[in-house]
């Protein structure tokens, strides 16, 4: 099974960037769906972004036209480049792996990395 660990996360100001990267343990490209997810304190656990095994990308309302998911597929990583950062971004954010199947519910993945925090101060 395929082993996935974050890093990047850190602490920004307003306005900032960070870029997240998730290093699998297996070549992904084309046999899982890989996605970040978020969690905040008090809130559930919600989708970011998701690379399907055909390389097409979707994006939470919330993030579209700031982050962008990306992976190499030589260094089995995946990333996240988050632009234009709001308070509102901080959170733990999780890479997660499914086989094949790209769902937006979390609770649909089984494979998930350790998290690394982002926060933003204003």
């Amino acid at each position: 099974q395929v082993q996935l660990v974050e890093s990047g996360g850190g602490s920004v100001q307003a306005g900032g960037s960070l870029r997240l990267s998730c290093a699998a343990s297996e070549y992904t490209y084309s046999r899982y769906c890989m996605g970040w997810f978020r969690q905040a304190p008090g809130k559930e656990r919600e989708v970011v972004a998701v690379i399907a095994t055909d390389g097409s990308t979707g994006y939470a309302g919330s993030v579209k036209g700031r982050f962008t998911i990306s992976q190499d597929n030589a260094k089995n990583t995946l990333y996240l480049q988050m632009n234009s950062l709001k308070p509102e971004d901080t959170a733990m954010y999780y890479c997660a792996a499914e086989p094949f199947i790209c769902p937006t519910d979390y609770s649909k993945y089984n494979y998930w990395g350790q998290g690394t925090q982002v926060t933003v101060s204003s």
